[in-house]
């Protein structure tokens, strides 16, 4: 299997040490040699058909900062998109951040590989955010699969904890906490009664939120993962702009403080039915299945049948979201040999 790899940050250095560690079990196990031919960052690509060997990847990127350093198969000024045309693979892992509110590049990264024919795995929010019902559409036109496992719970398998494991019921609405960077806030506020600059500044120190917090705080992130569980789970097509979106921001301290005498929480909540997409500050009670705190996930799936389902786990880290993409390499593997 030859693999583009286009985003080499955190979640792209992530994968390559798992696919250098686990090889052997991977081959032994599923049948799969992710054979890297190609990996772009911000300063060029690093292409090598008979594959790039990870060890000069990731010297590369630690010593010079980018990839396309390395003496031999590295190029300066090569772009994406170049690679994605040029260079023969079978699976693009488009893990470039996210954008919006347009989605690019990582949207027109996407649409390219599909054209060509090839697989695609990606991380990135914003083009599923903005044209996911045309990203599937277009994908089964060409008759190749897209996976996006790591956009939503990070190394928690909610997507395909969904769509696999709860076969013959049907899912009624899904609403949790999908943000861990607000919950981790929230959590600070209401435990040691600080105001929300200093959590927003302590979430920065601790490496939870970027220098720039705002697709956290203002809900936009939590609104992309309602958007793809949305069209992949519950099979209603929208898009970020049908999500009712309100952040974190106007919550005052006293608010959250007055909830806890209450025997209450704060967390933003989103949620999505057969009708509504809404992201929201809510007060919910401690007890509840779904008031997890720190950086954790949780969503409660209502299914027609067996009733409240409830997951938690990480919902971030580059391990955790580096895993994800494996499970949805295997998985396409899965499907070619069927």
């Amino acid at each position: 299997m030859r693999v583009i790899i286009v985003g080499f940050g955190t979640v792209g250095q992530s994968f390559a040490r798992i696919i250098q560690l686990k090889s052997e079990w991977l081959k032994a196990r599923y049948g799969i040699i992710p054979q890297i031919v190609a990996i772009v960052d911000r300063g060029g690509a690093l292409v090598n058909q008979d594959g790039v060997k990870l060890t000069d990847a990731l010297s590369s990127r630690e010593k010079s900062g980018t990839v396309a350093a390395h003496d031999i198969w590295g190029l300066r000024n090569v772009t994406a998109l170049n690679v994605i045309n040029d260079v023969e693979a079978d699976v693009l892992l488009e893990l470039t951040p996210t954008h919006l509110p347009d989605g690019e590049p990582g949207l027109t990264h996407l649409e390219s590989a599909i054209k060509k024919g090839l697989n695609v795995v990606t991380t990135n929010k914003g083009p599923l955010a903005v044209a996911m019902p045309s990203l599937i559409e277009l994908a089964q036109y060409q008759q190749v699969q897209i996976r996006f496992s790591g956009t939503v719970g990070g190394g928690t398998p909610i997507l395909s904890f969904a769509k696999d494991c709860l076969d013959g019921d049907q899912i009624e609405s899904a609403q949790g906490i999908l943000n861990g960077t607000t919950n981790y806030i929230l959590t600070r506020i209401f435990e040691a009664g600080i105001p929300m600059a200093d959590a927003v500044k302590e979430s920065q120190q601790a490496g939870y939120a970027e220098a720039d917090p705002t697709l956290d705080v203002s809900g936009l992130d939590t609104a992309c993962k309602l958007v793809i569980i949305s069209n992949w789970i519950m099979g209603r097509r929208i898009t970020i702009k049908d999500v009712e979106v309100e952040g974190i921001l106007k919550l005052s301290q006293r608010q959250i403080l007055d909830a806890k005498r209450d025997g209450k929480a704060i967390k933003l909540i989103g949620l999505v039915d057969k009708s509504n997409a809404s992201v929201h500050p809510r007060a919910i009670v401690v007890d509840d299945p779904l008031c997890v705190n720190g950086t954790l996930n949780s969503i409660v799936f209502k299914t027609e049948l067996a009733g409240k389902v409830t997951l938690i786990g990480a919902g971030a880290g580059g391990r955790e979201t580096a895993t994800a993409v494996l499970r949805d390499l295997i998985d396409i593997k899965k499907l070619l040999l069927r």
